[in-house]
């Protein structure tokens, strides 16, 4: 069966899931970003070089790979062209390498108005997290239909009389929301310039991926599949409310993408060596203290898309145990090792305890999640540099008990060990050699 690999994140985002992708990408023909939108930021480094992205799969940086956004991802036509250009200036030649969906659903002004107004009404007083890039409104109206863009619409001759239509009922919804004075008028004309603008700009990487994709399963080309956010946020299995407005984990996919999960055959779950997340939301391993301080600093912890600081804390095997298993985890990929390995005592979350019985699995309910109380084994650091360590065998003691610790409570092998932002900065281990 010709490879078809998917890289899922196992937390609640920023893994260090692009990097992987990059790195991967040299054994793949197509690389695949299949939801989410431009609240996803995947940063790649290659030597003195970085590299943000946030619709554009991280196999672009790779000349030998077709990059796909499919129809599961919703557009910000100016953001994507905002990609395009800053990859072109920087010498990135990606001709006939960028394929995006006409079935991708497209953000628009009044997403961005909506998400700003609805997010002024946070759940029980806390945030849900958004980035207020208009993506939730966008997967809303994608659900909803009758106010849904797509991108193939606008090149249709009926684009500029839809949006005026759909603009007089968004301000009427605005308006009962925030007043009339409460958001930034509308301006239907100004709209279908601007969009029209990009439409035309787009228009060379625009296709229908689904019937590509079905395509290239049955001309056996190798596919590598690239999540956005991480499980723990998923829409329906993830923290809710706190969480994204698409299937973040592994069930996510196959609607994504259009191919069914059986041409999938190696799932790879990524994870950092401690936890972070962005937002409000239950949070059982936080560390709101001089340790979670330290861990944001040497972790460079703030976000690629919206630079928030990121809410640190201790490695949750709970979690991380049950999305694995939610995405059909195969083996593991350990990141930023390196931030542990200035720490004196390390804390692994074993268990929960919620109302005086330990548990071993993460409470559907998020005000349950917020009650639990984590178990911790405690592992004495190494408090050693491993940023310069290519072979795991050279790792220290201490941090290789640390992965076979974690590999234990997960019951998945680690494949993958990173202990720095840069390619080589990344091992493998012999028995699942992905990065050959």
């Amino acid at each position: 069966m010709v490879p078809g690999t998917c890289v899922i994140g196992l937390q609640w985002g920023d893994e260090a899931k692009g990097k992987l992708v990059d790195i991967l990408t040299a054994n793949h023909d197509i690389v695949v970003r299949y939801q989410g939108g431009a609240n996803a930021g995947h940063t790649v480094v290659i030597g003195a070089e970085t590299y943000k992205l946030h619709h554009i799969p991280s196999g672009i940086l790779n000349d030998g790979a077709v990059n796909l956004v499919c129809p599961g991802v919703v557009l910000n036509p100016p953001t994507i062209l905002q990609e395009i250009h800053g990859l072109q200036e920087r010498g990135i030649v990606f001709t006939d390498r960028l394929l995006i969906s006409d079935r991708a659903h497209v953000v628009f002004p009044w997403h961005l108005e909506e998400d700003r107004v609805l997010n002024d009404r946070p759940v029980n007083g806390e945030n849900i997290g958004t980035t207020l890039r208009g993506i939730g409104p966008c997967y809303r109206d994608k659900v909803g239909r009758s106010f849904a863009i797509r991108l193939g619409d606008m090149y249709r001759p009926d684009f500029a009389e839809k949006v005026q239509r759909i603009v007089e009922a968004k301000e009427q919804i605005l308006t009962g929301f925030a007043g009339a004075d409460g958001f930034s008028p509308l301006d239907a004309g100004q709209i279908v310039q601007d969009y029209q603008g990009y439409a035309e700009e787009l228009k060379p990487y625009v296709a229908d991926t689904t019937n590509y994709l079905l395509d290239a399963v049955e001309q056996d080309r190798r596919i590598l599949y690239e999540g956005a956010q991480g499980a723990l946020l998923d829409l329906d299995h993830g923290t809710y409310p706190f969480v994204t407005s698409s299937n973040s984990s592994g069930v996510g996919v196959s609607p994504g993408s259009g191919i069914a999960g059986r041409w999938i055959n190696c799932v790879l779950g990524v994870v950092k060596s401690y936890s972070t997340r962005v937002g409000g939301g239950p949070f059982p391993t936080e560390l709101d203290d001089a340790t979670g301080e330290r861990i944001r600093e040497l972790g460079n912890e703030y976000g690629t898309t919206t630079g928030r600081p990121r809410r640190c804390g201790w490695f949750d095997a709970v979690a991380v145990r049950y999305t694995t298993r939610l995405s059909g985890v195969d083996a593991l990929s350990v990141m930023m090792l390196d931030v542990l390995s200035q720490l004196p005592e390390i804390k692994i979350c074993v268990a929960y305890e919620l109302d005086g019985e330990r548990i071993d699995y993460v409470p559907s309910h998020s005000d349950d999640l917020r009650r639990v109380q984590p178990v911790y084994e405690t592992i004495q650091g190494w408090e050693q540099d491993v940023t310069g360590i290519r072979a795991l065998e050279d790792l220290p003691a201490g941090a290789r008990g640390y992965l076979d610790r974690v590999s234990e409570l997960i019951q998945r092998p680690v494949a993958v060990v990173s202990v720095g932002p840069d390619r080589e900065q990344t091992m493998f281990t012999p028995d699942f050699p992905l990065g050959d």
